[in-house]
C-alpha cells in the first residue's frame, strides 16, 4: 500500500529483511546494487561478537564491514540512524568519523517541513542545507522555501516581522510572531518556539532597559512559523520589533523586512553576509529593508530595495513603528 501511495514500481527495488550483516553482506556480493540503504545500523549484527545488537562494538563492526564493501565494491552506502534526546547520533561517537557525509534530518511532529542539514563532507561543503516537505507521496523538494513560509502571512497583522536568516549558505525568509498580554502570574512567562529561549530573554530586557517597554508585568510569547528554528543572533532585531508591534497594537509596514543582532546596551550589530539576506527578500517584493547602522554600503543589495540604517533598537521601532509619544533612546 504504501508503495503504491509513494508511486513505487518496485521493479529495481530489493528489500531484505535481514540484520545480521554476514547475510546482508552476502546478498550486496549477489545483487551488487547501484545504491545500498541499511536501516538503520543500530539494528543490525554481527555473530562473531558477543554482545547485543545497538552495543557500541556492534554498531563499530557492522559499520566497519559495510563501509569496507562499499569502497571494494563502488558502491554507495546510506546508512540511517537513530539520535539521542540531545540530537546526535546515538551509539559511538567513532560512526561519524568512519563514514564520509554525515547527514542529519530535522523536523517536528507537527510541521510539514524537514530540514536536511550537513554536518559533515569529506568531498565538499557543509554549508548547505535542503529543504524538504513530507506530503502523501513522500519527501518533495521545497524549490523557493522562502515564498511557501510566507505564504500564509496576514496583511497587516500585528506582532509579525520577516527575518531573513541563514540556512548553510541559503538565505531564507521566515515569519516570527510575537504575542504580548498582561501577565496573570508574579513572574511573567517568556516562551519561545523555534527561537532560543536565552536571546528572547536579552531581548526582552534590552527593550525594558533602553527602550522603556514595560514588559515586566506582561507575558511574552515569540513563534517561528513552518517549524523552523533559528540559532543565529541576526534575528534578534526582528523579534524586538515583532514584540514591540504587538505590545504597541501596531503593524509593521508589509514591505518591512529587519536584520541585525542587539547589543545590551541597545545597540543594533551587523550580521553576517547581510547583502544574500537583502537579496532574497528583494527577490520577493519586500522594498525596505531594516539594517545595523555600520552595514556597509556594497552590502546592501540592490538598488530596487531601500535600505534603512537604524543604530539603536529604540530608533528601530520609533522609525517603523511610529505613535504619538516615541520611546526614549535611553531610560536611566
Amino acid at each position: 500500500m504504501r508503495a503504491d501511495r509513494l508511486g513505487i514500481d518496485g521493479q529495481n527495488l530489493y528489500i531484505l529483511t535481514q540484520t545480521n550483516v554476514e547475510d546482508t553482506l552476502a546478498r550486496l556480493d549477489e545483487h551488487l546494487p547501484a545504491l545500498a540503504v541499511i536501516d538503520s545500523i543500530q539494528t543490525m549484527y554481527d555473530p562473531s561478537l558477543s554482545s547485543h545488537p545497538g552495543n557500541v562494538s556492534q554498531i563499530r563492526e557492522c559499520a566497519r564491514r559495510l563501509l569496507e564493501w562499499g569502497k571494494a565494491n563502488n558502491v554507495p552506502l546510506i546508512l540511517t540512524g537513530h539520535v539521542t534526546k540531545g540530537g546526535d547520533i546515538a551509539g559511538p561517537r567513532v560512526l561519524e568519523h568512519m563514514v564520509d557525509v554525515s547527514l542529519y534530518m530535522e523536523g517536528d511532529a507537527v510541521s510539514s517541513w524537514r530540514l536536511l542539514r550537513g554536518v559533515k563532507n569529506r568531498f565538499g561543503s557543509t554549508n548547505e542545507v535542503g529543504v524538504l516537505e513530507m506530503t502523501g507521496s513522500g519527501l518533495l523538494d521545497v524549490s523557493d522555501p522562502s515564498e511557501s513560509f510566507l505564504l500564509d502571512r496576514p496583511k497587516g497583522a500585528m506582532g509579525s516581522v520577516v527575518v531573513p536568516v541563514l540556512e548553510g549558505n541559503r538565505a531564507l525568509l521566515v515569519e516570527i510572531q510575537a504575542l504580548t498580554a498582561p501577565s496573570t502570574i508574579p513572574t511573567p512567562r517568556r516562551v519561545a518556539t523555534g527561537y532560543d529561549a536565552h536571546r528572547l530573554l536579552l531581548v526582552c530586557s534590552v527593550a525594558m532597559r533602553t527602550c522603556g517597554m514595560p514588559l515586566a508585568d506582561y507575558d511574552v510569547i515569540v513563534n517561528v512559523t513552518g517549524g523552523l528554528k533559528i540559532a543565529e543572533p541576526a534575528a534578534d532585531l526582528g523579534v524586538a520589533l515583532a514584540i514591540a508591534s504587538s505590545f504597541r497594537s501596531v503593524p509593521m509596514p508589509g514591505d518591512f523586512a529587519a536584520v541585525g543582532e542587539v547589543g545590551l546596551s541597545g545597540e543594533i550589530r551587523r550580521a553576517p553576509q547581510t547583502e544574500r539576506r537583502v537579496k532574497e527578500a528583494a527577490r520577493l517584493g519586500f522594498r525596505k529593508c531594516l539594517v545595523p547602522g555600520n552595514t556597509d554600503d556594497r552590502a546592501c543589495g540592490p538598488e530596487a530595495l531601500h535600505y534603512q540604517r537604524v543604530d539603536t533598537l529604540a530608533q528601530a521601532i520609533n522609525m517603523c513603528l511610529p505613535i504619538t509619544r516615541r520611546i526614549s533612546e535611553a531610560v536611566a
